[in-house]
Order: C-alpha cells, then sequence, then structure tokens
C-alpha cells in the first residue's frame, strides 16, 4: 500500500487560516452585499442584480488568466504561498472601499459600485486561485486533502461567524446611527483581520511537493487540454449550479426573516444558529462521511438536505423553533458536503496528470473560482431580478402577499430544485474513492522518482 506523508494539526488550522480570512468578504458578499446595495447604498434592486451578473461575468474571464500565471511562478517559497504575501494588503484596502458610499450623483454611484466590485472581485481571484490550488503541494492522499478541506472550511465558517456575530453591531456602534458610516468602519476592520490571516496562512503552511514548471504551452493551449476532460467540465457545471443555490439561498436570509417570519429582531440568531451547525457539518465531514464512497456520499447528503430545506416553505412562518430547528439540521447536513466539493477540485487536477500528463493546479482551481464567480452573479442578479419584478419595497414592513411568497420559495424551494439537478449531474462522476486513490498512489510513484524537491520534506511523518 502506498505511504503518504500524514499532515499536521498545525498544517491544517495554517491552511484553514487563509479561507477564515477570505470568508470575511465571501460571508459578507452572501448574506449583507445585496442588502447593502438596495437597502443602504441606494441601488435599485434591478440594477443592483445587474451589476452583480455584469461584473462577475466580466471578472471571471480573468480568473484563468491568473491561473495560468500561478501554474508558471517559481520562488524560494514555492508556487502558491508567495500570492498569500503579494496579495493580502490590496484584498484588505478592497473589502474597505466596497462598503464606502461616495456623496455622489446616483450615475456615479452606480459607476463607483461597479468600479470597486469589480476590484474586489478580481483581488480575491488573485490571492483565491493559488490559495485554493495550494492542497495538492501539500499532500498527495486524497483522504488527508478532504480532512484539510475539513479543517479549512471549519476555520471558514469561524471567519464567517465573526462577521456574521460583530459586523451588525459593529455598523449600529461604529455608525452611530448612520448605516453608511458603520458599514464602512466595520468591514475596514474585517480587511484588516484578513490581510492578517493571510500573513499567517502564509507563515504555518509549507509547500512540499512540487510539479515541473512548463512554460511551453499557451493558457489557450492548457484551456484546450482541460476541455477535453470529461470530469472537469462535470465538476465544473456542478460548481456553477451549487453557487447559484446557495446564494440564492444566503441572499434571500435576511429578507425571509425579515419580512417572512416578521422578526427582523430575529436576523443575528438565525444566521447565527445556522452558522454554527455549519461549522460543525464541515469539521465533521471527512469522519462521518470517509467511510463511504465520496460520490455516492454527496448525493445521499443532496438527497437529506432537499427534503430537508423544502420543508420550510410549508411552515407557517408563526412557528418560529420549528423553522429555527430545521434550518440548523440543514446547514449541518449541507455543509457536511463542502469539504468534498473542493475536494473534487483536486481529484481533477490529479486525473488531468493522470490523463495528460500535465499539472494544471492554478488553471483548474482558476476554473472553481470562475464558477464560484458566475453562481455568485447568478445567484445574486436572480434575487435582484425576482424582487424586482415583483415589486418588492425596501424597509416596507409589511410586503405584498406575493413578495412573500416569491421570498419563501427564494429561501427554500429554488434552491432545492438546484440541488437535485447536481446530485443527477454526479451519476457521471467516475472519480469515487477507489479511483482517485488509485491515481494518488500512480502519481506518488512517479514523484519518487523524480528530483529531490518533489519528495516530502526531511522529518516529516508517514502514516497509510
Amino acid at each position: 500500500m502506498t505511504r503518504f506523508p500524514a499532515l499536521s494539526v498545525t498544517d491544517k488550522i495554517g491552511y484553514g487560516l487563509g479561507d477564515m480570512a477570505s470568508a470575511l468578504v465571501w460571508q459578507t458578499a452572501t448574506l449583507f452585499l445585496a442588502y447593502f446595495y438596495t437597502d443602504v447604498f441606494g441601488l435599485p434592486a434591478a440594477i443592483m442584480g445587474t451589476m452583480f451578473l455584469v461584473v462577475r461575468a466580466v471578472d471571471a474571464l480573468i480568473d484563468p488568466c491568473i491561473g495560468t500565471l500561478v501554474d508558471r511562478t517559481q520562488t524560494r517559497h514555492g508556487k502558491f504561498r508567495p500570492w498569500l504575501l503579494w496579495m493580502a494588503i490590496p484584498f484588505g484596502v478592497c473589502c474597505l472601499i466596497t462598503f464606502y458610499v461616495p456623496p455622489v450623483s446616483a450615475t456615479l454611484k452606480i459607476v463607483y459600485a461597479c468600479l470597486t466590485y469589480s476590484l474586489l472581485s478580481l483581488v480575491y481571484s488573485a490571492i483565491n486561485v493559488p490559495y485554493c490550488a495550494m492542497p495538492g503541494s501539500l499532500t498527495l492522499d486524497p483522504r488527508e486533502r478532504h480532512s484539510l478541506q475539513s479543517w479549512r472550511f471549519a476555520l471558514s465558517f469561524i471567519g464567517g461567524l465573526v462577521v456574521t456575530v460583530v459586523a451588525l453591531p459593529l455598523v449600529d456602534w461604529l455608525g452611530s446611527g448612520n448605516p453608511q458610516h458603520g458599514y464602512f468602519y466595520a468591514m475596514g476592520l474585517m480587511g484588516l483581520l484578513g490581510v492578517v490571516l493571510f500573513f499567517a496562512c502564509f507563515m504555518l503552511t509549507k509547500e512540499r511537493y512540487h510539479s515541473p514548471q512548463d512554460a511551453r504551452h499557451s493558457l489557450l493551449g492548457d484551456l484546450r487540454v482541460l476541455a477535453q476532460n470529461r470530469q472537469w467540465r462535470l465538476v465544473f457545471v456542478f460548481n456553477i449550479l451549487l453557487l447559484v443555490a446557495v446564494v440564492t439561498r444566503g441572499s434571500a436570509t435576511i429578507y425571509y426573516v425579515k419580512y417572512v417570519m416578521m422578526r427582523p429582531e430575529l436576523v443575528f440568531a438565525f444566521i447565527v444558529s445556522g452558522m454554527l451547525a455549519a461549522l460543525f457539518g464541515a469539521l465533521l465531514s471527512e469522519t462521518l462521511l470517509s467511510k463511504f464512497d465520496r460520490v455516492r456520499a454527496y448525493q445521499w447528503t443532496i438527497a437529506a438536505y432537499v427534503v430537508i430545506g423544502s420543508l420550510i416553505f410549508f411552515i407557517p412562518p408563526s412557528a418560529v423553533w420549528l423553522i429555527f430547528t430545521i434550518n440548523i439540521v440543514f446547514s449541518f447536513v449541507q455543509n457536511l458536503s463542502t469539504p468534498l466539493q473542493w475536494a473534487m477540485f483536486s481529484d481533477v487536477v490529479d486525473y488531468e496528470e493522470h490523463r495528460s500528463g500535465r499539472r494544471l493546479d492554478g488553471l483548474v482551481f482558476s476554473t472553481a473560482l470562475f464558477a464560484i464567480k458566475f453562481g455568485l452573479a447568478l445567484g445574486g442578479a436572480l434575487v435582484g431580478w425576482v424582487l424586482g419584478f415583483v415589486d418588492y419595497l425596501p424597509n416596507t414592513a409589511q410586503q405584498p402577499a406575493g413578495v412573500i411568497t416569491t421570498i419563501n420559495a427564494l429561501f427554500t424551494l429554488v434552491p432545492s430544485v438546484l440541488f437535485i439537478a447536481m446530485a443527477l449531474l454526479l451519476f457521471a462522476c467516475k472519480l469515487n474513492s477507489r479511483y482517485v486513490r488509485e491515481i494518488a498512489a500512480q502519481l506518488a510513484k512517479k514523484r519518487d522518482n523524480q528530483a529531490p524537491d518533489t519528495l516530502p520534506a526531511p522529518g516529516s511523518a508517514h502514516a497509510l
């Protein structure tokens, strides 16, 4: 049996701190950005939705370029980690300026929102493409990568909890009743914390495996190679569906609690309880699911949270504690599969190297970010367009019945339809547990025959 280096808890925590930093922006974008733009910044809902779609779609085209640059990066710190140093401070600055409301005309505010949102998305890619691609340089073991992703997303959800728990009270406190000032100062602090966490991630991780740098191929050539990979195409579409579903549900959360449940004072508790459940779901993912084939485990998990999430649509809004309980169960079960989602991209990288001899970590994970951004754009646009179509009235306590039903569906049924499509798509996935383990063993043998710098770091522990 092939022996792989074991990652220490320090390795896993160090890696996870990077996604904790990213979560400060991701959680903000998922939960607060749509609300911020419509109710604080002052953008019409339809314009906000269109901006999400156009800006994200244009910016996402840059992701493969970043991935190609990452694949060709070679420094004494490795291929991926240097990008954390280069992009950490721009990341914090972009977080700050995105939540600034300039005292200008409505037209110039739209221009400002588009520019700052574009910059935030670009810098997010420049630091997250290399960060997400790092697992292949940390370990070759598919199960260890699953564990690594479990720690990553547990810490990511802690970062999300920091935003959820601290952000709104900070907005109120720092803004002194002015939400525009409050969001600016609060998100500035979140950006500063993100910078510190990215630096910590750099210091606590080590790239142990290095694939040869190959600059003979162009970006288009790399894309052509990847486009022939049927498993990459499947995982790419899968993740677009997933992100549209997650962002639609996440963006509708505040609207659901505020206007369907008619309990705006419970927004904080509703979001925090769901995130705590999500944290434990991600942390226990490898423990609970590694005993089963990863593809089938993902399908059964999806089936479970489709049923659970759809139930909320049929529950009377007055049944507050029942809705809370079901949402907590949904969040736990849904996030059991989150580490598997990202482990799938590492599997695709290994499969591509096995299939064509090309290792395209940066490019593959840049397409993962492309899928995330495209899904974020579609999800945010969907919520904005639908709310605009049904004549949603911002800051109006009593919404029309049609708006209430629409918000309820956006929170429950619409994501469930997309989740079902994902489960069906997995029937075509052949990257099951046994196959990816076989590929990993072959790649490990290949690296054993290469130069010494591809071998495990001296003194690293080994495990079966």
